[in-house]
């Protein structure tokens, strides 16, 4: 039979966790019509600025594909807009309109209220040291080369 150790697997606690803080966002965004994805893309363009179809596809970890359907809900919706690149037609830019900002801001609400739930019961030491050793796990899987790639 399959078996191995879960328990101590770094890799099994650090999917599960960011499983169960999705559901949770699902969950928190469902009764204001909003869905993760659209939750994701706002968010990645709030983080950075424009991006191009395959650049937010790209940090969302989904295929191109998948993200065209959530980009062709969220243009009916006018949430976002989708430009050509001036130097390669073939590169669509997204950029968010103004009529996102209301909806960021019940993301905003949603996010905190999931926050409050996963950090309930730390102690504000404990939630620095949480920090430091997820932003350690990301620095030794290649957060550096990630961050370059975002930049150039």
């Amino acid at each position: 039979m399959l078996e191995y150790d879960f328990q101590s697997s770094m890799g099994h606690w650090v999917c599960m966790t960011a499983h169960l803080y999705g559901r949770a966002m699902n969950e928190e965004l469902m009764p204001e019509g909003i869905t993760f994805r659209q939750c994701q893309v706002l968010g990645w363009l709030a983080l950075e600025g424009e991006l191009s179809q395959v650049e937010l596809a790209d940090r969302m970890n989904i295929e191109p594909g998948t993200l065209v359907r959530v980009l062709d809900r969220m243009e009916r919706g006018r949430l976002i807009a989708r430009m050509s690149c001036p130097g390669d037609r073939r590169r669509k830019i997204i950029r968010p309109l103004r009529s996102a900002e209301s909806v960021w801001k019940k993301i905003i609400v949603c996010a905190e209220r999931v926050r409050a739930r996963a950090i309930h019961g730390l102690t504000r030491d404990e939630l620095n040291t949480l920090k430091k050793l997820l932003d350690r796990v990301q620095t030794n899987l290649g957060k550096e080369k990630i961050v370059r790639e975002i930049a150039s």
